[in-house]
């Protein structure tokens, strides 16, 4: 019995099969709609790549029987921007596509699910009825992509009620590092950074105090990982939020650091109004719950952050062009 990752060939998904290859994990599918193994070069011949798409039930049903794995990573389905402009393709990617997921599971043994879920399911305007977002808050989501993630969630905690499966999910900040392409509020966080190691000048689009909580991409493969292979006893809340970089920079710490690395780094400031109304909503994250259940503790501050994603753009350019 292996490892399947769903959207494998993707940001995180590509990060948790280099890291489970490192593990000496040998037996690893990926699925993915699109597979691309760009991200993946260098290790192309030791996985296989399927591709499959997760709204299909038959496409899912085939790989799970097929390869009986232990656990099944479920990166897979749409982001934010693209949800909201097509909910229709989101629903079936995300919420039908996560249903296919955990009822293959079921239907052919599969141990443990680990989720992908996302900070998006608190929504932006919490009322100032709380101080911080943790494991308590609710989820009142104002995106799509909100609202199919915390319905996964529940299905999860279905399953996992009902049918006994490991469900565990993971609520994930704004994710940082090299080859980020889809457009999103927090952007920036990773632009900065890769546009000045190009030589290319960038603006910020919020106002130099603003912060957002931010994990490295390599801290998100980390905790799925490190989430999957903790005690079940351990587990309680099941679907935990996860902090990043502590402290949290602001756009203007960041962009001094990244200035520090890179003297020739030209970033300025141009707030957007509307993108600025929903940096002045965001709380402090709590995830002290995943702490104590399950040890976690990301390896990456802001300052080496910038380190290792200077590193990467260095060594391996050709992945994230």
């Amino acid at each position: 019995m292996g490892v399947l990752v769903t959207g494998g060939t993707g940001f995180i998904g590509a990060q948790i099969v280099r890291f489970l290859l490192e593990k000496g994990e040998k037996d690893l599918v990926v699925f993915d709609i699109n597979p691309s193994t760009k991200l993946l070069s260098g290790v192309e011949d030791r996985i296989e790549v399927v591709r499959g798409d997760l709204g299909n039930m038959s496409h899912v049903l085939n790989v799970v029987k097929g390869f009986s794995p232990k656990v099944i990573y479920h990166l897979g389905g749409m982001l934010s921007v693209p949800s909201d402009a097509d909910p229709a393709a989101s629903f079936r990617a995300n919420a039908m596509g996560t249903f296919h997921i955990l009822e293959a599971a079921r239907l052919f043994e599969v141990p443990q699910v680990i989720f992908s879920s996302t900070l998006g399911t608190y929504g932006y305007d919490l009322d100032n009825h709380a101080d911080v977002i943790d494991d308590y808050t609710l989820q009142r989501p104002v995106i799509f992509y909100g609202a199919t993630k915390v319905f996964c969630e529940h299905m999860g905690l279905f399953y996992k009620r009902k049918y006994g499966l490991d469900f565990r999910g993971l609520r994930y900040p704004s994710i940082v590092g090299p080859g980020v392409k889809t457009p999103g509020v927090a952007q920036f966080t990773s632009w900065a950074i890769e546009e000045s190691v190009k030589g290319n000048p960038f603006t910020i689009w919020v106002k130099p105090e603003s912060k957002c909580a931010v994990m490295y991409f390599k801290d998100a493969a980390l905790a799925a990982i490190k989430l999957g292979e903790a005690p079940l006893s351990s587990i309680k809340m099941v679907n935990y939020m996860i902090g990043g970089a502590t402290p949290i920079a602001s756009a203007r710490e960041l962009a001094d650091i990244v200035k520090k690395k890179i003297p020739t780094a030209k970033i300025d400031f141009k707030p957007d109004p509307e993108i600025q109304m929903f940096f002045d909503k965001l709380l402090p994250i709590d995830d002290s719950i995943a702490r104590k259940e399950w040890d976690w503790d990301p390896e990456y501050d802001q300052e080496r952050i910038v380190d290792d994603f200077i590193e990467e753009m260095r060594l391996h350019h050709e992945r994230y062009a």
